[in-house]
Formats: C-alpha cells, sequence, structure tokens
C-alpha cells in the first residue's frame, strides 16, 4: 500500500512541476529546464544581457507580485557580437567563438572549434546568418500591424527559436532546446513577455531564391496572467490567445540587404485577424552558432515535405475529385463503346429495308374506356350496377375491321363518334384509359409481320419551322431508316418522297409556323405525311388528314394518299379518318367504316355499298345528286337503335386470324406502341393489345446525338435572335454592374459590395436561366411527336438540347458579363483567382439551367414551371447568406440554406475574392482597422473561409442530381398520352 502511494506523489509532483515550468520547459528534478535565453526555478525570468552559451549563469531579470519581468526598464546590455530582443541572436564568428571558449572554461582557453566533431571536418565555430536553420537557430523580429498598433501602440517584439538538427548545435540544451523539428516563441511588448507558444512536426523548406518556410503542427499558445495583452491592459487577448491551435507556418524571405527581412507569423485565427500574413514580423535578424562542417556539408534546398503539407487536399476534397474523375472516364468508356456500336451498325445489312411488304391490319372486338370521376390515375377503382359502369365513359365498344395492302380506308362519324381513338390505337399509340381487344398484322403471305412499321400522322402539322422541306425529310431518313443504309440511298429516299407528294416545288423552302410564313397549310400536312413516309412503313394511320384544308388541298392530298396506298412496287394499307368528306374524296377511299357513339355500323366497301346497306336495314337511300359521305354522317348522328344489332361487315371482312393477342398494359413497348394501364375489361370482352419487342430505334446513340446536333445547330445559325439577344444583354450588364461597382475600395462597406457584386452576378444567371425553360416548353410537342415515332432517344434528345443551350445561351454571356464586371470592379487581379471565379459562375450556370430543364420537363403547363422557377430564385436570394446572416437564421429554418445552390456559389466566390490575401483598410470610431477581409466575411455572412473546394463539390452535386432527374422524368414522364 505504501510504495503505490509514494508513487501516486511522485507523479502528482512531476504534473504539477510541469505546469509551473513556463515558456514550455522540462521538469529536471526540482528544476526545470529552460530554453535559452530564460532562467529561474520556473522558467519565468528572462536573462539580462549576455549570451546563450552562459547558461545557468547568465544573469536573470526578476520581476514581483504586482509586476513582470521587463528586460527594456533593465539595464541589460549585449555582449560584443550578439544582438536581437534578449540578446540571443549571434551577429559573428568569433562572438561564437569567444562565447564557447567562456563557457568551456580555462582548459579550453583559445579553443575556437568542438572537439567532438568527425576528424578531418572543418569544426570551427561560425555564426549561420541565413534565414536557413541547420541546428538550432533563433531569430528576433519587430512586430508591426496597424491594428495591433492601435490597441497597443507601443514596441512589440517576437523571439524564435527554431530547432531542426539539435545534435549539431555546440551546446546541446544550452544553446539549443527541444526536439528535432520543434519551435518555442516568445512575444514581448515594451520589453515584458506576453505571451509564448510551442510547435513540433516542424519540416523546413528553402526556395531557389533563400526564402524558407517552417510548416509545423500542434501550435499551443499561453497567454501570461495580468500582462498586458492578456488582462493587464484595456483589451484582454486571454481567450484569443489560448485557443490558438493547429498548423503555424513561419515564412521568411531572402535577407536584401544581408542583415534583416520580413517574415510572416501565421496560424488561421491570426491569418483571420491581421491578414493572409498573420502577424507580419519586420526587421528580422538571424543567428546560431555551428561548426563549419555542418555548412559545408549541408544541402542548398531542405525537405519538401513542408510544400506538400501545405498544398494537400482535405480528404473530403480529394474523395470528391476521385468521384468527378470517375465520372470523366466513364463518360469516355462511353463515348469509345458508342464508336464501337456506330461502326457494327454501319457495317450491317439493311434487311429491314429489303424485306419492306405492306401488311394487313386487322381488329376485333377494340374497346377502349376513360376512368369517370373516381378513376383517378393513382387509385382507379370501378363501381356498377346490374347494367354496368357507373362511373367510366366507353368511347369505343367491340369496333372490329380489317383493311389490306393496296386499301384505303375512310372511318366516318360524327364529332365523339371514337374516330380519332380507333386510329390511335391501331397506330398503337400509348391511351390513358383501359384498352381491350385484338389486333393482328399479318403480312401479304399470311405470315407472322414480326415487327411491323405503323407510321401514324396526327391532326396537327408539329414540325421544325426553321429547317427547309428537304432538311426535315433527310433529319427523318437519317434517324428512321436503318444505320446501314448509305447516305446516298438515303437522300434517293428522301428525293422519291417529294417527288411522290409533289413537293418538289418547295423542296427548299422553310416550312415555317405561324409567327414565321413558309410552305402552305396543304404542304404542311404532306410534309408531315412525308415524315413517315420517308421510313417505308409498312402501314399508314392518319388522323384527320384533310381538317383545316381547302377543298384543292384536300383533293390533293387525299390523292397523294391513294397513290400510296396504291404503289405498283410496294403498295399499303392506308387508314384515315375523315370529317365531313366532299364526294370527290369520299369515293377515293376504297373501304369505309362508319362509327356511331363508339360502336360500328358499317365496315366494307366503299362507294354506294353503304348506303346501299343501310337502305336493306330500313333506311332510305339519299337523294340523287345528294353526297353519300354526307347521307352517311346523317345517320350516324341519329341512328334506329336496330342498325347496332345488325351484321355490319361486308362478307369479305368477316375472318379475322388472329395472329398475336398480346398485353396491352405494358406502357411502352420496344415498337414504340404502348397502352396505358390496358386492362381486359368485363364489357369489353376478348383479349388485351399488346405487341411484341423488338429494337426500339434504327440507329446507334451516337447517330442520333450527331443527327439531332445537325439540326439544333442549324436552328441555331438561322435563329439568332435568342443568342443575340443574351450576348448583347450579358455586354451591357457587364458594363452596368462593373460601372455600379468600379475599383471598389477595401473598407469594411467596400467589401460588402464586392460581395454584392457577386451575389448580383448570381441572381442573375439565376433569372436569366428561365430562357431555358421557355426553350425546352417551346420544344415539347415536337419531341412528343418524334419519341412517340421512335426517332431517337430521350437521353439523345436531352443532351443535343444541353450542348446546345448551355455553351451558346449560357456559358458565353455568363463568361461575357463576369469577364466584364470583374475586372472593372477591381476584384482579385491574379488569373488564377479570376479563373476560379469562372468556373464557379459556370458550374452555378449549368446546375440552374439543368434545375429549369427538370421544371419544364415536369410540368406540361409552361407558366406553373415559370412560377415555380422564379419563386426558387427568389429562395436562393434569401438563404444566399447576402440579405440574412446564416446564423441568424431560425433553426427551424436554418436548414434551408443546404438546398440552395447560390449559396455555395456565393461563398465560393467570397473565398476566392478573400483568398488572394485582401485585407481591410478602414476607421471605426476613430480607430485605425487593419484586418483580414476574412475575418469580416465570417462576421458579415458566416461563410467558411475553406469551404470553396468543398462548394466546387456541392455544385457539382446539385449538376449530376438535377441532371439524373431530368433524364428520369423524360424517360419517365414526358411521353405522348392521347
Amino acid at each position: 500500500m505504501f510504495p503505490p502511494t509514494l508513487c501516486l506523489l511522485g507523479f502528482v509532483w512531476v504534473v504539477l512541476a510541469q505546469e509551473l515550468c513556463e515558456n514550455y520547459g522540462t521538469q529536471n528534478g526540482s528544476s526545470c529546464s529552460c530554453p535559452p535565453g530564460f532562467g529561474g526555478s520556473t522558467c519565468s525570468e528572462p536573462g539580462c544581457g549576455g549570451d546563450i552559451f552562459q547558461g545557468l549563469n547568465r544573469s536573470l531579470v526578476s520581476g514581483n507580485s504586482t509586476s513582470s519581468a521587463n528586460l527594456s526598464a533593465s539595464s541589460c546590455s549585449c555582449e560584443s557580437g550578439w544582438g536581437g530582443f534578449g540578446c540571443n541572436v549571434c551577429q559573428s564568428a568569433w562572438a561564437c567563438q569567444t562565447a564557447f571558449t567562456n563557457a568551456n572554461g580555462s582548459s579550453s582557453s583559445g579553443s575556437n572549434s568542438l572537439t567532438s566533431g568527425p576528424s578531418g571536418q572543418n569544426s570551427t565555430l561560425v555564426c549561420n546568418t541565413e534565414p536557413k536553420v541547420l541546428a538550432a537557430g533563433q531569430m528576433s523580429c519587430n512586430v508591426i500591424n496597424p491594428t495591433l498598433q492601435d490597441l497597443f501602440p507601443g514596441n512589440t517584439n517576437l523571439n524564435i527559436l527554431r530547432t531542426l538538427q539539435p545534435g549539431l548545435t555546440p551546446l546541446p540544451n544550452v544553446t539549443g532546446f527541444g526536439d528535432a523539428g520543434s519551435v518555442y516563441a516568445q512575444l514581448w511588448y515594451d520589453g515584458v513577455e506576453q505571451f509564448y507558444c510551442a510547435a513540433d512536426s516542424c519540416t523546413q523548406n528553402v526556395g531557389s531564391d533563400n526564402a524558407t518556410d517552417w510548416q509545423c503542427q500542434n501550435l499551443k499558445c499561453t497567454c501570461r496572467e495580468n500582462t498586458t495583452f492578456c488582462g493587464g491592459g484595456i483589451t484582454s487577448l486571454t481567450n484569443t490567445i489560448d485557443g490558438l491551435g493547429g498548423a503555424l507556418s513561419i515564412s521568411c524571405a531572402e535577407p536584401s540587404n544581408g542583415s534583416s527581412t520580413t517574415c510572416g507569423f501565421q496560424q488561421s485565427v491570426l491569418n483571420s485577424l491581421f491578414g493572409s500574413n498573420g502577424l507580419s514580423l519586420s526587421d528580422c535578424t538571424f543567428g546560431e552558432c555551428v561548426a563549419q562542417s555542418v555548412i559545408d556539408t549541408a544541402s542548398p534546398g531542405s525537405s519538401s515535405s513542408a510544400e506538400d503539407a501545405h498544398k494537400s487536399l482535405s480528404g473530403g476534397v480529394i474523395a470528391g475529385l476521385a468521384v468527378v474523375g470517375a465520372l470523366i472516364l466513364l463518360a469516355l468508356m462511353f463515348l469509345a463503346y458508342g464508336f464501337s456500336r456506330q461502326r457494327r451498325a454501319k457495317k450491317g445489312w439493311p434487311r429491314d429495308v429489303l424485306s419492306h411488304g405492306g401488311i394487313t391490319l386487322s381488329w376485333r372486338d377494340v374497346s377502349y374506356v376513360v376512368p369517370g370521376a373516381s378513376g383517378n390515375r393513382i387509385f382507379r377503382r370501378k363501381t356498377k350496377n346490374e347494367s354496368g359502369y357507373t362511373d367510366e365513359k366507353v368511347i369505343l365498344d367491340n369496333v372490329s375491321g380489317r383493311v389490306e395492302p393496296g386499301h384505303m380506308m375512310a372511318i366516318l362519324g360524327p364529332s365523339g363518334a371514337g374516330k380519332t381513338t380507333l386510329v390511335e390505337i391501331l397506330a398503337g399509340k400509348q391511351k390513358a384509359g383501359y384498352v381491350s381487344g385484338h389486333v393482328s398484322r399479318t403480312s401479304v403471305s399470311g405470315d407472322d409481320a414480326g415487327f411491323p412499321r405503323i407510321a401514324f400522322v396526327p391532326q396537327q402539322d408539329v414540325l421544325p419551322a426553321m429547317l427547309t422541306v428537304r432538311e426535315a425529310l433527310t433529319f427523318a431518313a437519317e434517324l428512321r431508316l436503318p444505320e446501314c443504309v448509305p447516305a446516298h440511298e438515303k437522300c434517293a429516299r428522301v428525293d422519291a418522297v417529294l417527288a411522290q407528294l409533289g413537293l418538289d416545288r418547295v423542296a427548299d423552302a422553310r416550312i415555317g409556323s405561324g409567327a414565321r410564313r413558309g410552305v402552305s397549310g396543304g404542304e404542311m400536312r404532306r410534309v408531315s405525311i412525308g415524315l413517315e413516309l420517308v421510313g417505308r412503313p409498312d402501314a399508314l394511320v392518319l388522323d384527320e388528314p384533310t381538317s383545316g384544308l381547302d377543298s384543292v388541298s384536300a383533293a390533293r392530298v387525299a390523292e397523294v394518299l391513294r397513290a400510296v396506298a396504291h404503289d405498283p412496287e410496294h403498295p399499303i394499307a392506308v387508314i384515315a379518318s375523315i370529317h365531313q368528306p366532299s364526294s370527290k374524296l369520299y369515293h377515293t377511299f376504297d373501304r369505309v367504316m362508319v362509327l356511331s357513339h363508339g360502336r360500328a355500323l358499317y365496315s366494307g366497301r366503299g362507294g354506294l355499298a353503304p348506303a346501299e346497306h343501310f337502305a336493306a336495314h330500313g333506311v332510305g337511300m339519299s337523294p340523287e345528286g345528294y353526297n353519300i359521305a354526307e347521307h352517311l354522317l346523317d345517320i350516324a348522328s341519329d341512328p334506329q337503335p336496330a342498325l347496332f344489332s345488325v351484321e355490319h361487315s361486308t362478307p369479305e371482312t368477316t375472318s379475322d386470324p388472329l395472329i398475336a393477342t398480346v398485353d396491352s398494359k405494358k406502357s411502352e413497348d420496344a415498337n414504340g406502341i404502348g397502352f396505358s394501364g390496358a386492362a381486359e375489361l368485363e364489357k369489353g370482352g376478348g383479349g388485351r393489345i399488346s405487341h411484341r419487342s423488338g429494337s426500339q430505334y434504327s440507329t446507334t446513340f451516337l447517330t442520333q446525338f450527331e443527327v439531332l446536333s445537325g439540326r439544333e445547330w442549324k436552328i441555331l445559325r438561322r435563329d439568332k435572335t435568342l443568342c443575340i439577344t443574351h450576348v448583347g444583354v450579358a455586354s451591357v450588364l457587364g458594363v452596368f454592374v462593373g460601372g455600379l461597382y468600379f475599383n471598389t475600395n477595401l473598407t469594411i462597406a467596400g467589401f460588402q459590395s464586392r460581395v454584392g457584386c457577386l451575389f448580383f452576378l448570381g441572381a442573375l444567371i439565376a433569372f436569366s436561366s428561365l430562357s431555358a425553360l421557355y426553350n425546352v416548353v417551346e420544344t415539347r410537342p415536337l419531341f412528343l411527336r418524334e419519341r412517340s415515332n421512335m426517332y431517337y432517344s430521350p437521353t439523345a434528345w436531352l443532351l443535343s438540347r444541353l450542348v446546345f443551350d448551355v455553351v451558346p445561351l449560357r456559358l458565353i454571356p455568363t463568361i461575357i458579363v463576369s469577364s466584364i464586371t470583374y475586372w472593372m470592379a477591381g476584384l482579385a487581379d491574379d488569373p488564377a483567382h479570376f479563373f476560379k471565379f469562372l468556373f464557379i459562375l459556370v458550374l452555378y450556370s449549368l446546375a440552374m439551367t439543368l434545375f429549369n430543364f427538370l421544371l419544364a420537363c415536369f410540368f406540361e403547363n409552361g407558366g406553373v414551371a415559370i412560377l415555380l422557377s422564379a419563386l426558387s430564385a427568389l429562395y436562393q436570394m434569401t438563404f444566399a447568406g447576402f440579405f440574412v446572416h446564416l446564423n441568424s437564421i431560425p433553426p427551424v429554418l436554418r436548414w434551408l440554406q443546404w438546398l440552395c445552390p447560390l449559396k455555395y456559389s456565393l461563398e465560393a466566390l467570397s473565398v476566392n475574392e478573400v483568398g488572394s490575401g485582401l485585407m481591410i483598410q478602414d476607421t471605426l470610431q476613430g480607430v485605425p482597422v487593419d484586418v483580414s477581409a476574412s475575418l469580416i466575411m465570417q462576421l458579415l455572412f458566416g461563410f467558411g473561409v475553406n469551404n470553396y473546394y468543398r462548394d466546387v463539390l456541392v455544385l457539382f452535386a446539385f449538376i449530376a442530381g438535377f441532371g439524373v432527374s431530368v433524364i428520369g422524368v423524360v424517360w419517365f414522364k414526358v411521353r405522348e398520352r392521347r
């Protein structure tokens, strides 16, 4: 029991003694081993004059209970050849030799050399006065900083002992102290020590210009109580000084006059208070006594590990850069794979084109029901009573028919009869309601048609207004014909279609639109038909191709369709819904189907056959000279109930071989033909509709991107309005903003103006990116039509839109306005910070462009998308940190700042600006202020001084998140639903 108690008491005594040793001296028995220049039982008494070789024999200056030891007030004088505050810095070899001789006593009288050095080497003591340390070097500097001098106007000095190789100092633990790679420093004010610091794990780097940089870790500082800096003056820095820690850097330039130079005592807190150079040190002198052999054998430079440590990146930044590099590598691999696929596809054999032939389209018991008020898309429910469904609308009810190649069928009926719905189902378009029934596609030989190409021409002409007729057809040929078909054959196919449709005369005229005059309405309709014919379809389905046309144009369209159906080499089946056809137009059709209230009254031969059929069942014939089509519409508008129970098909159309019965629940199959939520209806009977899967697109992704990019480039060259407006506005705003913030000064108000300038640029980008949203909304109908016809992948379209929207309309204007503003406002005037500034704005512009793409794709209503984009811009401005200090936001709302891209952009831009060494020079209530701009940035806006690369990675994360979201929305939501 007794010995452990003694051990515990001994341990406590050692700990207490260690704490009693000031200046980080070490316990040596009952006393302290002190750094050079200090002595006494607690290392609190500074040496008075003399030199560092005197050690324990050196005179000391003692304080008392009311005041600390004061070197300036004491009559202390340095020995000859010694200088610096406290007389610790040697100035000549003679001073070192004399001091060493005196320290060794009479037995070594007259000796100027070390006796323990290796034989054959020059052991003569010399004084190294360079900033570079060889063994243990002393340095003494004046501390000059306007802000510090305003608070403490007296003389401030800083002494530093840097130990690199303690074994090479003449008298270890006397002329040197501490382990290898350690630093001990003391700050003096008017001769009184105010605080002392120590650091370890130091490395030295010497540049080619002989400038020296020490990088240390584990800094610790202790404030001496009741001194001027630490509670004995007007302002107490105790908490600040005691809180110093982390990394320490001591950087010194090469002495300009051979004796003194400037240095910086740098630490993050000191840098924030006094600027990027920390405590600025001037009139620094250096001196260490070493053997000449140490100088002779020293390398010109030291380890570069200090430089590497200074430039090292955090683990999070490295991980983020690794992710970005991996994404770039994946993109390059995908590009290489795309080239490989494209090359293989071009070497293939055009089997699909060579095997072109018409198919027989037959359908049986096709029904279509639209959910009622209680049948929403998410929770579809059906309620029924004894008579059937009560909350769903029946559009088609058990409709059957058949069309063979070389025949043209007209589907007649009044408005609401179900004409458009039927042709869309036959074309395989995706429907929002329930579809049931059977559809078969049979080749001429009676075999399964495999993957037939059924072309569909909608009622509205959705065409690229800026392209010519020939360019539009060539675009369709390049994407809809197999990639293995040579380019000259595709051009020949385009020329053949132009001749077939009678569009030769306007082949090189722009299509135009409502705002831009182009070809006529009838020619537009023929262009829409040509876009489908150029892909050599097996059947052609049209929705009211003559609506909105005059009689001459309608007759021309009908003649074109008849020529297509009766083509002697490649006859195909043509089905068209017709609304109030003229007599001449009616007689161009071979077959007719009459619909009324979703049911077929007749399906068979055209001409007079329908009228004769109805006459045989009690409906009178049409008057002589009366349009038969109008007669049939009169019957269908108010049919007799008995007509619904009559067999309406002509004898040759009663047999419909069922070749493919498939499930129409698929949202979209490989042929682009899909049905939304189609289930077999109890009332509809029959099977379910669907189609076999096959190759979705005729061309590879890379070819799709090339063709789409070519079209986008043509449109951009021809419609220069938007691009010129963006560039012009950017130039004007650049001059305006640059003039508004012209050459901002370095006061606190001037720094606020600098951040305001950066904030204005971010807000400008947020609002100007609204045009990206409008562009997507404007091109959405064309994309829906082309996607439904399997022209290209949604990803290829999105990528081409992104490239030709971001580069000319986002990046170029951003670079223009930023460059003009940057140099006019007088921001950090070096290329590195300028390009980092541009990099952030480009990333933010890309993020906001993708965000607006996402809104435009997600909301079909462009007004809603624009409103949400504007509100999101206001939200970003609120939580960016400019109007409201981030730390003053209530906690319940503070988390919203992390979802604000503008916050990260503004923070990165501000950190980049203060990272250039920006110093604030101002006067507050008569007190001059000279502090680092980074401190003002933290106080005013709450931005982190080391957050630049973190913000870059977060912006990359926003870009990736918005990009993936846009792709997902385009793939799964932006699709044609009829």
